[in-house]
């Protein structure tokens, strides 16, 4: 099977051969066709499987392809993909740059720990894929720098290390500020059975 077996646009396909990405995973193979299809997802694989591709390529190619339908603010996140830590997020910001580099869409990474100025220009500028740790979104949201309502997708990546580290409290804040239809994914190495 091949990236474009999966119906990717040519834009990505030509991002995967310039990152060296010659055939899906099976966590993308699996994953890709139902998220493009608009379904939600829990997926579980190892790290170092290719989850984040898993998730950003149909994230990527829908995002592009409603970019023109009226009503949608160009600064108006369409995408927020949660994770646990920074360094988690600047990986996923990085990987969606990479796949999105012929799509012209924008791309931002918030967290915790550093000036919060850059990140809050970065947000005044436009930006279709928000990638936060919870803590500096939810600070960012109660300053008024940032609104939630016209997410499509919202990703909890490592969901399992998110909860293990105690951010169950600030996920449920922001779910409640995200608009009831959605695309909801879940991706994670590892999920507790209770």
């Amino acid at each position: 099977m091949s990236f474009e077996h999966l119906a990717l646009v040519e834009p990505i396909r030509r991002a995967l051969k310039d990152e060296g990405y010659a055939v899906p995973t099976p966590i993308q193979a699996q994953a890709i066709p139902q998220l493009l299809a608009g379904r939600d997802l829990l997926g579980i694989a190892q790290t170092g499987t290719g989850k984040t591709a898993a998730f950003a390529l149909p994230i990527l190619q829908r995002l592009a392809a409603s970019r023109g339908q009226a009503g949608l603010q160009r600064k108006t996140a369409r995408c927020l993909v949660l994770t646990p830590t920074r360094e988690l997020a600047l990986q996923i910001g990085d990987s969606f740059r990479a796949y999105g580099r012929h799509l012209g869409l924008r791309s931002l990474v918030i967290f915790g720990g550093v000036g919060q100025n850059p990140q809050v220009a970065g947000m005044a500028r436009g930006v279709d894929i928000l990638t936060a740790t919870p803590g500096r979104l939810l600070d960012l949201i109660g300053q008024g720098h940032l609104r939630l309502d016209a997410i499509e997708t919202v990703v909890l990546d490592e969901a399992d290390r998110m909860l293990d580290m105690g951010f169950i409290h600030d996920v449920k804040k922001i779910v409640a500020l995200l608009p009831k239809q959605r695309q909801t994914l879940l991706f994670s190495a590892t999920m507790p059975t209770a």
